[in-house]
Order: structure tokens, then sequence, then C-alpha cells
């Protein structure tokens, strides 16, 4: 696969720059792929042109938080860091689906970075957009309720009819909190809701050992192995204020 820098909004390069870039190769990765692990050296600038890559940080006790997602048009800031201060990888970083990158050597990013002003400017704007989602989950995790910040992330997901496909611990580490905090508040959910949502929905079509139908409970949530469907939305977002 062929690429072209101005596909990724770099204009107003050289012609030498636009040919050095337009002849890097295309990596395509497939989902889980990992892209760097903590203490390795940063070897280049990654340029995402479809797919995401999510950059997560990890602790000694062996839990996980979701620092950022990188989808086309946006940039890493554990790279950019690297790149920049001579750092070594902090965080490491998977795909999240099939993705295609490109990657720009250490020796022509810092050329680009010093002779080209719009690989400069985009360079920099991206990393100032990255700070400030950082900045937004700084303030999530040391204010936000966990239960909103579920209910948050578990809407954001859904995006479609079907449940949402995510284990507890990947749910876990992508709003910053323990596996076990989520199981209990998803079943706190489902057991506070049945409670009070008795005959709220249609009938349960009758079964060979039921004479009639009966109320069917409507339930905020319903997990299953690697799964959670959200059957109640509205009431979820009762939980975000």
């Amino acid at each position: 696969m062929e690429w072209s820098p101005s596909k990724a909004g770099l204009n107003g390069l050289a012609p030498q720059d636009a040919q050095a870039l337009s002849q890097l190769k295309v990596l395509s990765l497939p989902q889980g792929a990992v892209l760097f692990q903590p203490g390795q050296p940063v070897a280049g600038y990654a340029i995402i042109l479809s797919g995401q890559v999510d950059v997560t940080l990890s602790a000694a006790s062996g839990r996980e938080i979701l620092l950022y997602s990188v989808v086309p048009g946006q940039s890493c800031i554990q790279t950019t860091m690297g790149l920049l201060g001579e750092a070594s990888y902090s965080a490491g970083a998977q795909t999240a689906c099939p993705t295609q990158l490109v990657m720009v050597p250490r020796p022509l990013f810092t050329r680009l970075m010093d002779t080209t002003p719009s690989f400069r400017a985009m360079v920099f704007s991206a990393f100032a957009g990255r700070m400030g989602t950082m900045m937004e989950l700084l303030e999530k995790v040391a204010f936000a309720r966990v239960e909103c910040r579920i209910a948050e992330r578990l809407l954001a997901l859904a995006t479609g009819p079907g449940p949402v496909q995510l284990t507890q611990g990947e749910l876990a580490a992508q709003v910053g909190t323990a596996r076990e905090v989520v199981s209990r508040r998803l079943e706190n959910w489902a057991q506070r809701v049945a409670r009070s949502s008795y005959a709220t929905a249609p009938p349960c079509k009758p079964s060979p050992m039921q004479s009639s139908p009966g109320p069917r409970p409507v339930t905020k949530s319903q997990t299953g192995r690697g799964r959670c469907a959200i059957l109640g939305p509205s009431s979820a977002k009762g939980d975000l204020r």
C-alpha cells in the first residue's frame, strides 16, 4: 500500500521531504500487535493511517489504566516525549483493531522538526491535543466517582444494538480501577434496578413450564463472559450525575 503525506495533513513540505516520507513503508498490523513496552527506546514517530492504538500504564501490582487511544490524526504523547527528550517508553501500546501506520525514523523526524515548519506544527498541535485529553483523564480519576466513570465508558462503547464486547478486566483498565470494583458495581446495578423495575417491559413469551406470561425485569446492565449488554441506557446515564 502506498500513502501520501498530504493525506495525513502534511502539506507545504519541501519536495525532498515529501519524497522521503512517501517512501516510508506502510505497516499493516493485526489486532493485539504490541508496538512498544515500558523501558524500550523510542525508535520513531508513528503516523496512524487507519485503526486504533491503545496506550496503557501498568503498575507493579498488575493493575492497568488506559491512558489514551490513538486514531488517525492524533499522536502518541509517549513517542513525542521520547523523541524530543531522549526518554524511554514508560507505558505500553498495542493495536485495538487491525491498524495501518507508517513509522518516521528518528533521524528523519529530527531533521523535519528542525527544517520543516508544517511538520513541526503538526507534531506540536497533536501533542497539545493529547495533553488536553491527559488532563481530562487526570480530572476523572482524581475527582469522578468510579460509578460515573464506568457508566460513561459503557455508554460510550454501547454504540450499536448488540452487547459491549469486553471483559471486566478490560473495562477496569479503561476507567482506572480494579476488576473487583467493576464486578461489584455491575452486580449492584443489576440487582438495584431489577428490584425496582418489574413490569416496566413487555411480558416474556411463556415457556412450556409457564401457564401465562409474566413481567420481565429490566436491568441497567446484563453481563456475561466477555460482554456487557446495556439494557437501560437512560438509567445508566443517571450515574453520570
